[in-house]
């Protein structure tokens, strides 16, 4: 009984609500970047390197696969970063100040 009212409070803490926000606004998010990245960075890749093996390759490794990778994450740790957790925090700080101000 005690278990599940330890989880019963973690998913009323929002912690679970949180991650589950990330998680889905992440994956629906990463076939956006990757179209950019494919339709965008990589061909201005190719420009600069045409053929893959001048400056890409690295004897077997594809390293424009791992830039492309990197360039992704980045891109969507950027977008989630400033269209959820940003205007959360922000939120969360005008509750807390509400909060504060009403317990005073």
């Amino acid at each position: 009984m005690a278990l599940v009212a330890e989880f019963r409070d973690f998913l009323s803490r929002g912690n679970a609500v949180d991650l589950a926000v990330g998680v889905i606004i992440g994956a629906a998010f990463t076939n956006v970047v990757t179209s950019i990245t494919d339709g965008i960075i990589r061909p201005l890749i190719a420009l600069i390197a045409p053929d893959p093996s001048v400056g890409l390759m690295l004897g077997p490794l594809d390293l424009g696969r791992v830039v492309s990778a990197l360039l992704n994450f980045l891109l969507t740790a950027a977008v989630i970063f400033l269209l959820i957790i940003k205007p959360m925090n922000a939120y969360r700080r005008k509750q807390e100040r509400r909060n504060a101000e009403t317990s005073t």
